[in-house]
């Protein structure tokens, strides 16, 4: 008889792990536990509770829907090994486990260094909600060791970045990433989002945090709102306790959906790949792009990186049309297959321009100071043909 893996690959992973046992019902998926509230059988069960409760012997067991739910457990136990984490928190969205993180690991008169490619409500959190309570935030280059060294100061408690970044597919060097942090006992957290824990794991590394967005690829559908962090068992615990006094927990339904986009995760994101890597080739060689922002070309200016820590390389390709935002728009305007919005990471493709989805109160030159220009679009690829997309992407701009 074969003997399984000791480790089951990722896709098995994303199907089995975190189950426990047999569901309620003899249910073949974790049912949803819509409840807000639990009971005891009586005083005698409820002591016992919460003498375990003071212990921390409880489990599973709470007496609250904000304190856990078994829909939400579940979940949080299959990323958590498909991250390779000792415990996964979810949130009731990306931000709320960005913010939620900070505010636990920060106190007054801390110090953070931030990358400037990473999300922009994050660095803006980070620059005026933070600083409202002490805490200083410096930004510098994406995807620049050295730069992150430099910012350092006596002060300086958590060192935080995105690989890849958004929109430009930034990649940092997650091993010398880490190593900073080691030397100056500094926690280290990378937003994985766009990588996803099937194309990049950076606990691997050595980093101390890993975030995601669950709403994008991990939820796959663009029909859930969801947060995670991965992490120690002692990092976790302290979030989590700052999560029940804040209260951003995740939904017991959206638990489900997430769960079940789980499933797929493997199957799409290898997907998600092949159409990323084969797009950006062909961007790539049409004469109307400038320039094409993906981790997968030789061009790219973190291909060595990625190629040293990723399995591949994700479905968002951003690049440059020949020409101004006017350009732009008509090459949106044009394609068939993508849908304009922003997001990234479901199953249909979204096509996006920067500089108006998300900088629109901003001008050109304002745009440019943050590094948006207006020919820029993003382009968040899903599950489609491969072929359709590219031929797609030929008509719209065949006359720019």
């Amino acid at each position: 008889m074969t003997n399984l893996k000791a480790v089951p690959g990722p896709s098995t992973r994303a199907v089995h792990a975190g189950t426990s046992g047999p569901h309620a019902h003899n249910a073949i998926v974790q049912p949803v536990v819509q409840s807000a509230t639990y009971t005891f059988a009586d005083t005698q069960d409820l002591t016992q509770h919460q003498q375990a409760t003071l212990l921390g012997q409880a489990g599973d067991r709470v007496d609250y829907g904000r304190y856990g739910n078994a829909t939400v457990a579940e979940v949080e136990r299959r990323l958590a090994a498909l991250e390779g984490s000792a415990e996964c928190v979810l949130f009731a969205s990306g931000m709320a486990a960005v913010t939620t993180t900070l505010l636990a690991l920060l106190g007054s008169g801390a110090h953070i260094v931030i990358t400037d490619d990473s999300y922009r409500r994050t660095r803006q959190f980070c620059l005026t909600f933070l600083n409202r309570f002490g805490v200083e935030t410096s930004v510098v280059a994406a995807a620049d060791v050295g730069a992150l060294a430099a910012a350092i100061r006596p002060n300086t408690r958590m060192l935080v970045s995105e690989s890849p970044t958004n929109p430009y597919l930034r990649c940092l060097d997650l091993n010398a990433f880490a190593a900073l942090g080691r030397k100056h006992n500094i926690y280290t957290l990378i937003d994985s989002t766009f990588a996803t824990p099937l194309n990049c794991r950076p606990l691997e590394h050595g980093v101390d945090l890993v975030i995601h967005s669950a709403t994008k690829y991990l939820g796959g559908h663009n029909d859930l709102l969801a947060g995670a962090l991965c992490a120690s068992a002692q990092l976790t615990g302290i979030v989590r306790q700052l999560q029940f006094l804040l209260g951003g927990v995740l939904d017991p339904q959206q638990a489900f959906l997430l769960g079940r986009g789980l499933k797929t995760l493997a199957l799409r994101v290898q997907r998600q790949n092949e159409n990323g890597q084969r797009v950006a080739e062909f961007l790539a060689a049409h004469p109307a792009v400038e320039r094409v922002w993906y981790p997968g070309l030789p061009t790219h200016p973190d291909h060595k990186t990625a190629r040293a820590q990723m399995r591949g390389y994700g479905g968002v390709v951003s690049f440059e049309v020949r020409g101004d935002l006017a350009a732009a728009s008509r090459v949106v305007d044009r394609v068939k297959i993508p849908l304009i919005a922003p997001s990234l990471g479901g199953v249909e493709s979204l096509i996006e321009q920067p500089a108006l989805m998300s900088f629109f109160e901003l001008d050109t030159a304002e745009r440019l100071a943050v590094g948006i220009k207006d020919n820029l679009i993003r382009l968040a690829l899903g599950i489609e043909d491969t072929a359709d997309l590219i031929a797609d992407l030929q008509q719209a701009l065949a006359s720019n």
